[in-house]
């Protein structure tokens, strides 16, 4: 995944209309709470080898086992072809917070580090926003900012 130049509300914009309002709700939450730092837009081969467009919020770098550094974001949204991902780079007390907050979010299908949205309207948005919020706050000594 390497970050790109497209400016996100562009990005939006040029969403299918089935799928835009949803991911602007979204998109606007995390902007809100990530608001300050980084949101951009990341493109390329991502995990399991599938081409993805990710808006990241709050970017930052570390290190690969193979020492190589990559730049990555603390909160990812994308669009998958019949959902809406999250991907959440935050950890508490050895737990990763998307599974910390799972029974909070709804009807959501949540991995470790992912949360997979059929319907905005099966998500706990208050919920949303505050796993977003904790996100932030623990990312809060690592985050590049700017």
């Amino acid at each position: 995944m390497e970050r790109t130049d497209i400016d996100v509300r562009d990005f939006l914009r040029g969403l299918p209309d089935d799928v835009r309002s949803d991911m602007e709700t979204l998109d606007g939450i995390i902007h809100e709470e990530m608001h300050g730092l980084d949101r951009v837009l990341f493109t390329g081969t991502f995990w399991g080898g599938s081409h993805q467009d990710i808006i990241g919020y709050g970017t930052y770098t570390y290190r690969r086992s193979d020492g190589k550094a990559v730049e990555w974001f603390v909160v990812g949204l994308a669009r998958q072809k019949d959902y809406t991902s999250v991907y959440i780079s935050a950890v508490e007390d050895g737990q990763y917070l998307s599974e910390k907050y799972a029974a909070d979010l709804g009807s959501v299908k949540v991995g470790k580090s992912a949360i997979s949205i059929s319907s905005i309207d099966d998500l706990d948005l208050d919920a949303f926003r505050r796993l977003v919020r904790a996100a932030r706050g623990l990312s809060a000594e690592y985050l590049d900012e700017g």
